[in-house]
């Protein structure tokens, strides 16, 4: 029998990955994503195509609304950035920083986990390239790992232990784009955009990391762009 892994997946590049990753390591897939108020649902239907692309056991799309707290260009009526360059984004937390969105999906996932059986959760957060998220460095992961295993029934009576997996934390996004191509990733089927609408509009934040992975990787990103 398969040991089970909770992924959180978003529909982007990096959540595709790491969900490829935990494929190859050969656990049963139960794949957990959020409605949760964002600028579009681009993403939402990415990661459905997504978990039916890889044939997970079970795919969770769960609604929550952190319209209601705003604080972020996600999920509040504030202008998206647009043709920064990768200096900048490195010098600073974004206006497209969700206030403890992490926290939030991994307490989803934790609980998910506890009641599926699964002892693993992964998720694509990355230290290493310009998005500047404090819930994105190895010390939360650590923290939250610590919590987890302090918090719940499974831990403290069952005699199990929670393990947050984060395979891309180190890898810039060039490396990360080798390494899914190697796994065989649909990343045709993924969406990175922070704007929603047919094509990805190659200028904000999320589509220049991405398009320049994929530059650096000497690859051609298989989704259409606007510019």
């Amino acid at each position: 029998m398969k040991n089970k892994a909770v992924v959180l997946l978003s529909g982007g590049l990096d959540s595709t990955t790491t969900l490829a990753i935990a494929d190859a390591e050969g656990y049963e897939l139960h794949t957990l994503s959020f409605d949760y108020g964002q600028r579009h649902q681009r993403e939402v239907e990415a990661a459905l195509a997504v978990a039916e692309y890889y044939h997970v056991r079970t795919q969770k799309t769960i609604t929550i609304d952190l319209r209601a707290f705003g604080g972020s260009a996600l999920t509040a009526d504030f202008e998206v950035p647009h043709a920064r360059n990768l200096e900048k984004m490195s010098q600073e937390i974004p206006i497209t920083y969700v206030p403890a969105r992490n926290t939030i999906f991994l307490s989803f996932a934790l609980a998910y986990a506890e009641v599926t059986g699964a002892n693993d959760i992964y998720l694509g957060i990355n230290a290493i390239d310009y998005s500047g998220y404090p819930d994105c460095r190895p010390e939360y992961l650590e923290a939250y790992e610590q919590m987890a295993n302090l918090a719940t029934k499974a831990t403290t009576q069952d005699g199990r232990t929670f393990h947050l997996h984060a395979p891309l934390i180190y890898m810039n996004k060039a490396d990360i784009i080798q390494k899914g191509v190697k796994l065989g990733v649909p990343y045709e089927l993924t969406w990175s955009c922070y704007e929603g609408g047919e094509f990805a509009c190659g200028t904000c934040d999320s589509c220049l990391l991405r398009l320049n992975g994929f530059m650096e990787a000497g690859l051609k990103d298989p989704i259409g762009y606007l510019s």
